[in-house]
């Protein structure tokens, strides 16, 4: 079946279908990630998002088993890439990448061109766009919905063991941030985006705002929440739109970026050093105003964008990027270590 990506600029590709076969819309982004498309696609981060994928050949290593997705299914709402593999050949894989797709309900297309299409995205920035295939459909802002409301958990959990305990606000984590945690024997609570612990008297040593979807002003509860822990100096680690909520709460700024940094190989310098780390990393927004109290920690060498905070005194630290990785390099796991030796 034939189908069309059509952009709010009124651009029109047109591809053939390898996925669910009904229409899609949503922000459309790209990645340029050359592996991990199966915890891409489970990334909740990308909830609300067509999402294009610039590496060439997609499908080849098939499906994974769900225990090493980055969630408990697709959040994308769409796919377009240049060259679907239907013939997958890995040792772990589980099936094809179509087949997943038409399970989970979610349109994708096989479009020649994706050099061009995201060519264009860079140039003019994200936009809005829709696949369309057996019937069309009004474009679809995931800004104007409660992304966080989505993608969080919906009950307390609590996992592990350990003499310390971190309480993770989960804003849409993915599921390696709590492998990292658990691995180094830490008690883990996971509790939904608006849960305030201090009305409900949970005792534990630091707090984690994790990855997630979306504007991180609209995430007014969890920034309540966070200036909450901050008054009580409590040792807080954010990632991803963790750094964009930590940096709102106390006294900084966010704006959105041009095309945002999705993929697996962004260079990030430590600040006050030559060393650089290469990072992955999946969100649209930047913190654009370092708080009071409060020095950069990272900085992207490509844009010069932040991509980390850390207050000069207390024990409170961020980062823009995925310390847990999944896909990608692991070079910054030693940030959880860090957080772990604050609390």
């Amino acid at each position: 079946m034939t189908g069309k990506l059509i952009l709010k600029d009124g651009s029109i590709f047109n591809g053939n279908s390898f996925g669910f076969e009904e229409s899609a819309a949503g922000e459309v982004v790209f990645s340029t990630g050359m592996v991990g498309y199966p915890e891409s696609f489970t990334d909740p981060s990308y909830q609300g998002q067509i999402l294009i994928l610039t590496y060439p050949l997609i499908g080849n290593y098939g499906v994974s088993d769900k225990k090493y997705w980055e969630s408990n299914g697709l959040k994308i709402s769409g796919l377009i890439v240049s060259n679907y593999i239907d013939t997958p050949s890995h040792f772990q894989s589980k099936g094809s990448l179509s087949d997943w797709l038409k399970s989970e309900k979610i349109p994708a297309l096989e479009i020649s061109d994706t050099r061009l299409l995201t060519e264009k995205i860079r140039n003019k920035g994200t936009m809005l766009g829709k696949i369309i295939l057996k019937n069309n459909i009004a474009f679809y802002d995931p800004a104007k919905d409660n992304l966080l409301e989505k993608v969080s958990i919906k009950k307390v959990e609590t996992l592990g063991i350990g003499n310390k305990t971190i309480l993770m606000l989960d804003c849409g984590a993915k599921a390696n941030i709590q492998r990292c945690i658990l691995k180094r024997n830490v008690k883990l609570i996971i509790v939904p985006y608006n849960f305030d612990p201090f009305k409900n008297k949970i005792n534990f040593d630091g707090i984690l705002i994790s990855n997630g979807p979306g504007d991180p002003k609209t995430a007014i509860q969890t920034i309540k929440i966070i200036k909450k822990s901050i008054e009580r100096k409590i040792p807080t680690f954010g990632i991803c739109l963790g750094n964009q909520i930590l940096a709102l709460a106390t006294g900084g700024d966010t704006q959105k970026l041009k095309f945002g940094h999705r993929s697996q190989n962004q260079p990030c310098i430590l600040e006050g050093t030559k060393r650089c780390f290469i990072t992955t990393q999946n969100h649209g927004f930047e913190v654009n105003k370092i708080p009071p109290g409060f020095k950069p920690w990272f900085t992207n060498v490509n844009d010069k964008s932040n991509e980390g905070i850390m207050h000069k005194k207390l024990p409170f630290m961020s980062v823009q990027f995925h310390p847990e990785a999944a896909a990608g390099p692991v070079d910054t796991e030693w940030i959880f270590d860090e957080f772990i030796k604050r609390l």
